[in-house]
């Protein structure tokens, strides 16, 4: 089994290639996937998974207006969100989890859209039309997956159609994103590449601890042997506010579940993606690359322009209030934004509903209004709301009414679920 220098970082207990070494000891493919360890006594926070799965990267593809990059990995569980979280397992029969990023080449932004995804052969679907998942993981951060099944290796071309933005685009966004989009990648499917990707364990001690992995820089993807070498320690500090990208990643943002993706399953540990390999796959129907996707973390908070009230942890999320300083959200009026993220690695939580409420000297004078989701260029996903007048001693209360409906890797599908009222003062 080739290590690849994998043993790095603290968090790292041994690197193993399950699928591969299985069907070297004469194991068939039906019998190769298995999930990997799930962390006993798991709480109900962000924890660290028992490990990292590596990924590699088939191609991008640009319109101009829209840029994807088509990533894979080892089929594995996840969970999904809607209503109550449904485990979904490995199947015999997947081939891999193939993964989409869509991002904004012009603010270098992941956006949150309707992705549909149909992969061909010869002109032919082989897959049908499905709606991959939006995910949550700690080194991809949001993207939208799926496990899916191929019927031999050979060249597949991925046709992706990409909707509208879902939620309200704001500053470079709006008046953007309004018509939908198709794309073409073309790749080559090799089980071998597959099998030969590595899982990275943790060690015992370390699972189940609350902490996470660091979110995996996308530039990284593909090295030119195929096995970029990326870091994946975790975080010691839960206000890690990650200050890179003044354009504030907006992402993430769908409920499209129950979209039926025929398969679907498993855990490639929301983690996993620290690596990846395999950049020298069809590099995509349309030869402008547009370069590697961003990350999908907000910009700091603590560097957005306007007052920042505050930040509280609720559901093991944090959630900061900001009054902007722009007029560009709200004509005459003020305007209160919610930024709701992950504790460790500040990636945006979307398709959420938040109220609001706001107390005056005892009295209410806004009472359970609900957020607007939105996007903006400078200050990234957010919830918003424009108010007639803020006062000085205003208590302002944020209420999230139901969770972010996005599925979940190892390490997030315990999180972000309860949530308790937070409050901050004008």
């Amino acid at each position: 089994m080739n290590r690849r220098g994998f043993l790095r970082g603290t968090a790292v207990a041994g690197t193993v290639a399950i699928a591969g070494c299985l069907e070297r000891l004469g194991f068939e493919e039906q019998s190769a996937w298995s999930n990997p360890p799930l962390v006993d006594d798991r709480p109900d926070a962000v924890y660290l998974p028992a490990g990292i799965e590596e990924m590699g990267t088939y191609g991008r593809a640009t319109d101009g207006e829209y840029a994807v990059e088509l990533t894979y990995t080892i089929p594995h569980r996840f969970w999904l969100v809607a209503g109550e979280t449904e485990r979904v397992d490995v199947d015999a029969d997947d081939s891999m989890h193939l993964m989409l990023t869509v991002w904004d080449p012009e603010t270098d932004t992941v956006l949150p859209v309707n992705a549909e995804l149909d992969v061909l052969r010869g002109g032919d679907s082989v897959t049908g039309q499905l709606s991959p998942w939006p995910m949550l993981s700690q080194r991809m951060g949001f993207h939208y997956g799926d496990n899916i099944s191929l019927p031999e290796q050979g060249e597949y071309t991925a046709r992706i159609r990409i909707g509208r933005l879902e939620a309200e685009g704001t500053g470079a966004f709006e008046d953007r994103f309004d018509s939908p989009s198709t794309l073409e990648i073309d790749f080559e499917f090799n089980r071998s590449d597959i099998h030969d990707l590595e899982f990275e364990l943790i060690d015992e001690d370390r699972r189940g601890e609350r902490n996470a992995l660091e979110l995996m820089d996308h530039s990284d993807h593909g090295a030119h042997d195929g096995h970029g070498d990326d870091e994946h320690a975790a975080h010691g500090n839960d206000e890690h506010d990650h200050g890179h990208h003044g354009e504030g990643h907006g992402h993430d943002n769908h409920d499209h579940h129950g979209e039926g993706h025929g398969h679907d399953n498993h855990d490639h540990h929301g983690e996993g993606h620290g690596h990846d390999n395999h950049d020298h796959h069809g590099e995509g129907h349309d030869h402008n690359d547009p370069g590697h996707p961003p990350t999908s973390d907000g910009p700091a908070i603590d560097e957005l322009p306007g007052d920042v009230l505050g930040t509280e942890r609720s559901g093991d999320a944090k959630l900061s209030v900001i009054v902007p300083d722009t007029d560009r959200f709200a004509d005459d009026a003020a305007y209160l934004m919610a930024c709701l993220r992950t504790p460790y690695n500040d990636v945006v939580l979307p398709s959420a509903s938040l109220r609001l409420t706001i107390d005056r000297d005892g009295s209410a004078v806004l009472e359970d209004e609900r957020l607007t989701e939105r996007i903006d260029h400078e200050y990234g996903h957010h919830y918003g709301l424009a108010v007639d007048d803020l006062e000085s001693d205003d208590e302002i209360t944020v209420a999230v009414d139901s969770p972010p409906q996005v599925s979940r890797h190892d390490g997030y599908e315990t999180a972000f679920f309860e949530f308790e009222d937070v409050s901050f003062t004008v």
